[in-house]
């Protein structure tokens, strides 16, 4: 089956600038990122010349501030183009989230010449980021990292091995996570690593059940010397921003997983619309009706709950819990929604003549990456009931 364009979604949008923007990017999935995408996908093939092209067009740097080059979106605007990407992409819309991820340290926590510096191109000049945390030993456990840089003169020099790394190896520019300090979370700091670094070397990518498309790989630091001009932050205040970096790329993720979890439901709309059986369409069968009620009734609420989410982060007001929730419950409604996408589409849902097996297998990843959804519990527990008692 070909692909096409995302059905158009209602969106209730704060200004007109923002519904023109939104006008712009669906004019972009329709040209240039759903014709071809589950031929990408299943080739492997990351689509490089689109991200170049949301870059020229103004969408690699939404919700910063256009001083720097950013587009001055609040991110109820922000996630909502996320949404509308992924759906006709997940390795764009992905992408586009992870380098936002990549950018939140400098653009947050950065000196004003710092900013000045490296901003204006990470934002609007056709660079791409990879956001560097997890290693192979520290997962969820992400205070436990071993990756270490240390003082030599004026520069840092890194050593150790990240992994699960988007956009690894493609990557012009890193945020990365290293402990210049003692054990635990007050040992950590960031730094701000070009993606040509020497030492600086890209495993191959790993092989994985979807998103082939986007490379995923470890990074290999071996004694990679950066300036102390390229900390970003205090000594030991990196996993207090990595933190609040997540917070809002938690946003993204969700807002990513309503995007295939729509284009999933909107597949199968179509598809019982049109096929017959017992002599008429499938969808007049009452239990795949109610099927199909159900998902719609998941996205719906998927989508409320991250723009609520997003609508008191631009309030400037607490939304760590919010965040979680959202990516916790997006995520798993992506799955389940992906899942009876398929069963409607019956045998042809397991072919990849359809693209509903991709959106399945898309799914999954989202609920694993930027905090398992097990690791979204403990943290809304935690907001509830406090901290764990040792």
């Amino acid at each position: 089956m070909p692909d096409r364009a995302p059905r158009q979604v209602e969106r209730q949008l704060p200004t007109e600038e923002s519904k023109d923007l939104l006008t712009l990017v669906r004019d972009i999935v329709e040209r240039e990122i759903a014709p071809g995408a589950s031929e990408g996908e299943e080739a492997g093939r990351f689509p490089r010349e689109t991200f170049a092209l949301l870059s020229a067009s103004g969408l690699l740097g939404l919700p910063y501030d256009s001083a720097h080059g950013g587009g001055d979106q609040p991110y109820e605007v922000y996630l909502q183009v996320l949404e509308e990407l992924a759906a006709a992409r997940l390795t764009v819309g992905l992408g586009v989230s992870v380098h936002s991820l990549a950018c939140h340290a400098l653009a947050s926590y950065g000196t004003a010449d710092q900013q000045a510096e490296h901003l204006p191109a990470m934002l609007g000049g056709g660079l791409l980021g990879a956001y560097c945390l997890s290693e192979p030993a520290s997962g969820s456990d992400a205070a436990s990292l071993s990756t270490k840089a240390v003082r030599d003169g004026d520069d840092w020099v890194i050593t150790g091995t990240k992994a699960w790394i988007t956009h690894g190896g493609i990557a012009d520019f890193c945020t990365v996570l290293a402990r210049t300090g003692g054990e635990g979370a007050r040992g950590i700091s960031a730094f701000l690593v070009p993606g040509d670094a020497e030492g600086l070397v890209a495993a191959a990518p790993e092989k994985k059940m979807g998103m082939k498309g986007s490379p995923t790989a470890q990074l290999h630091f071996d004694g990679v010397r950066v300036g102390d001009d390229r900390r970003i932050g205090d000594e030991g205040q990196g996993f207090a921003i990595a933190l609040s970096a997540l917070d809002s790329g938690r946003l993204g993720i969700a807002a990513c997983a309503v995007g295939v979890a729509q284009a999933a439901l909107d597949e199968a709309v179509e598809y019982a619309a049109g096929r017959r059986q017992f002599g008429r369409p499938i969808a007049d069968f009452q239990g795949l009706r109610f099927l199909l009620a159900d998902m719609a009734t998941q996205i719906d609420a998927g989508r409320a709950l991250y723009l609520a989410a997003a609508r008191l982060r631009d309030a400037g007001l607490p939304f760590s819990r919010q965040a979680a929730m959202a990516k916790l419950f997006c995520t798993d409604a992506a799955m389940r929604v992906t899942t009876d996408a398929v069963q409607v589409l019956g045998g042809y849902g397991y072919t990849a003549d359809f693209p509903a097996e991709r959106y399945m297998r898309e799914a999954k990843v989202l609920q694993i990456v930027e905090g398992t959804n097990q690791i979204q519990r403990m943290v809304i527990a935690r907001h509830l009931v406090g901290p764990e008692t040792r």
